[in-house]
């Protein structure tokens, strides 16, 4: 699976878990750039990425990933064990 497909499943994802079918997200946004984007929503959103890809994130991973590229960077990682 290629970068291009992760993040059109990605914004599957966040269209769902926002709850906003109008999400579009690229690889420098960020949580301010989503009304819907809290804490909680946040953990939601990286749980099913989580389920999706079959991978688990560890937690450096979910609190320091600054954009969604640096949380696709690491779940890049991890399929590519």
């Amino acid at each position: 699976m290629d970068r291009e497909e992760i993040m059109a499943k990605i914004n599957e994802i966040a269209r769902d878990v926002f709850d906003n079918d109008a999400v579009v997200l690229t690889e420098n946004s960020t949580a301010a750039d989503v009304d819907e984007w809290d804490s909680l929503t946040h953990l939601l959103f990286t749980n099913e990425i989580e389920d999706e890809f079959g991978v688990t994130f560890t937690l450096a991973e979910v609190t320091k990933s600054e954009n969604v590229g640096q949380l696709v960077d690491a779940l890049m990682r991890h399929l590519n064990r």
